[in-house]
């Protein structure tokens, strides 16, 4: 044991400074898990914002066509889905940069851009990747506080982006600001408008990462088409993802839309054939389903109607949401109803890591899976009603 701990001691020493202090990203516990620690069988995952509905079945049927091609290299500069990609959002080629997931391309952004003594800002509720990244490059970190969770509406989203306080961080060592539109865990969005008027106020020199991978699910009026500010904001990047609404999460693919010369840096970067063949066959396939896409966007706006209307009834507290999940506050440390659900069959995500310790995560699934989250939740609230009754 004392040999282990000499030899991890010499290895931190090697290690760069930036990646000492990291802690692994854990994501969320996957079925097959928990149905070996509890021994149950039908678990429901409602832990990692997926698309209940599954992939679309043209990609599937694309995805059978090409299995025998995985002999082989893919294409190394992802060219037909850089056109496919170019000719459904109305952006050059050249604009686009291909990531293993959209994380990829973050850690893209951090690689080529970050360095010790240099700024990043992002806020304090937002996807723990930004602070992942920017720890891992040795930049410095500027943490934008959320709006307070009894903001008044008419100033702003209760746990969303303050975009007031982003700029009291700006400075002429800031090199990159991160803002996630709609915000992972809160579910919280920018209007268009007031995103906008912040980008003017954003010195040329700092670029700002706009990351939209929940993007396609929104149905709002004042959500904004961003892809044409890119005219606007040379410094402007997108990054989106078919994790979410294309229901690609296991092929792990994501791009960027950027300026061709931002985009030729990020390509210096990026690894050789770091999006593999099958993933971009079936994103090629995705982009052409439209139905789809707005079957899955009607159902997740009815999901999080239904789930907020439920849960609010339980007396909890859901924060506005228009991504696939939503945020609820459950009055006290959540660690302990966590693990009810997971006894339970169902899998959420607690989200402590966040700075949220009385909160879960909980993904809009398929109507029947939302009305077993609600009907077990239902049980342990009766259950515990009745026990508190019965004690003297």
């Amino acid at each position: 044991m004392d040999r282990d701990m000499d030899r991890k001691r010499v290895f931190d020493k090697l290690a760069a400074h930036g990646v000492c202090g990291l802690q692994p990203y854990v994501p969320g516990k996957p079925n097959d898990e928990l149905e070996r620690e509890y021994g149950i069988t039908d678990a429901l995952k409602l832990a990692s914002n997926e698309n209940p509905l599954g992939p679309p079945p043209a990609v599937l049927e694309a995805l059978r066509g090409e299995l025998d091609a995985v002999a082989s290299y893919p294409d190394g500069s992802g060219y037909h889905l850089k056109q496919a990609l170019s000719r459904k959002l109305g952006v050059a080629p050249e604009a686009i940069t291909l990531g293993n997931g959209s994380n990829d391309v973050l850690v893209l952004l951090a690689e080529t851009f970050l360095e010790p003594g240099v700024e990043a800002i992002y806020d304090q509720y937002s996807f723990v990747i930004y602070r992942l990244v920017v720890q891992a490059a040795d930049a410095v970190a500027r943490v934008a506080p959320s709006l307070p969770a009894d903001t008044p509406p008419r100033d702003g989203l209760a746990l969303g982006h303050d975009l007031d306080a982003f700029r009291s961080l700006l400075s002429d060592r800031t090199r990159m600001i991160f803002i996630a539109n709609p915000n992972n865990p809160t579910g919280t969005w920018l209007a268009g408008d007031a995103l906008y008027a912040f980008l003017e106020t954003v010195p040329e020199q700092t670029i700002v990462v706009l990351d939209e991978a929940y993007g396609e699910y929104v149905m709002r009026d004042d959500y904004a088409d961003t892809r044409a500010w890119l005219e606007d904001f040379p410094n402007l990047v997108l990054t989106r993802t078919f994790s979410k609404i294309y229901a690609l999460a296991g092929l792990r693919i994501g791009y960027a839309l950027s300026h061709p010369d931002l985009a030729e840096l990020l390509n210096r970067v990026r690894q050789p054939f770091n999006v593999n063949h099958l993933a971009q066959v079936a994103a090629r396939a995705a982009l052409e389903a439209d139905a789809f896409v707005v079957r899955a966007r009607r159902m997740n706006a009815d999901g999080l109607e239904y789930l907020t209307r439920a849960l609010t009834g339980l007396g909890y507290s859901v924060t506005p949401s228009i991504g696939n999940f939503v945020l609820v506050d459950v009055g006290e440390p959540a660690g302990g109803l966590y693990t009810a659900l997971l006894r339970a069959g169902i899998i959420v995500r607690p989200v402590a890591n966040y700075g949220l310790p009385n909160h879960l995560r909980i993904t809009v699934g398929l109507p029947e899976q939302n009305a077993r989250l609600v009907a077990t939740l239902e049980g342990m609230r009766s259950s515990r009603v009745g026990s508190e009754a019965r004690s003297p």
